[in-house]
């Protein structure tokens, strides 16, 4: 039997073959679901992935308290956020002038300059009031050898009361009760005060009724007050200028503790 050449035969087994050819190779049709995807990034490890972390709880830190969180501890003025915790204001016959202060932290603590005579600067810390205390301030003088130096407890803003325990650059003291007025309850000499440009460490401990003073760790007196008795209050430091200028100390440390 002969085999067809009918040009039909040929045009049929000829698209047959073509359309497996196609089929193959994909061509024509519709896209295929694989066509349509992009490919996946490149990962940065070709390791075997690991699971998936489980979330777990952090605990968050515990903020480290500020001075102001604090009720004892030693301000050494290292840096101005302290200006935020401290108050001041001026007393005397030149309280008026506050133009002439002059206030500046630096490294050592902090130093102020009383630019006019006869000024009480009172430097107050704010954020804590105390009943029974004990507070030491060390201290250098930088200008003339004609200042006043104090330490005051139990200020009551409300009535304007408050205990201050002063040191003459001399080596005189004196303890007051700040009543409507400065009222001398003691006084007496500090043998101990270095004197001229010096460093020294004064003290004041309230306790009960009875105020003691210290300078340079020496105890003075104590002085048991029997008609003022206040009660409790903010404390601070104080620096007086006299009948000379200029009057500079550089306050390096403020310690408040228990008695």
């Amino acid at each position: 039997m002969k085999q067809s050449n009918s040009p039909v035969v040929i045009m049929v087994a000829f698209m047959i073959v073509w359309s497996m050819a196609c089929a193959a190779l994909g061509i024509g049709g519709e896209p295929t679901l694989a066509a349509t995807i992009p490919p996946a990034p490149i990962k940065a490890s070709t390791a075997t992935d690991a699971p998936a972390a489980t979330a777990t709880e952090v605990p968050l830190p515990t903020a480290t308290p500020t001075l102001a969180d604090k009720e004892f501890f030693t301000e050494e003025f290292e840096d101005e956020r302290f200006f935020d915790e401290w108050v001041h204001f001026l007393t005397g016959p030149n309280s008026e002038e506050e133009d002439k202060l002059s206030m500046e932290q630096k490294g050592d603590g902090l130093t102020i300059d009383l630019g006019e005579l006869d000024m009480y600067f009172y430097f107050i810390y704010d954020k804590k009031t105390y009943g029974d205390v004990k507070i030491t301030m060390v201290a250098e003088n930088l200008g003339r050898n004609n200042n006043n130096v104090s330490m005051v407890c139990r200020l009551d803003y409300n009535n304007g009361k408050w205990y201050e325990f002063s040191v003459e650059s001399g080596g005189v003291w004196y303890l007051y009760a700040f009543d409507d007025g400065y009222h001398t309850l003691d006084y007496g000499g500090a043998a101990g005060l270095k004197q001229g440009n010096a460093i020294n460490e004064y003290g004041l401990e309230c306790s009960g009724n009875t105020i003691t003073m210290y300078v340079n760790g020496d105890k003075l007196k104590s002085f048991p007050d029997r008609v003022y008795n206040f009660k409790d209050g903010k404390v601070g430091f104080n620096i007086s200028s006299l009948n000379v200028l200029p009057i500079t100390v550089n306050v390096k440390s403020f310690e408040i503790a228990q008695p």
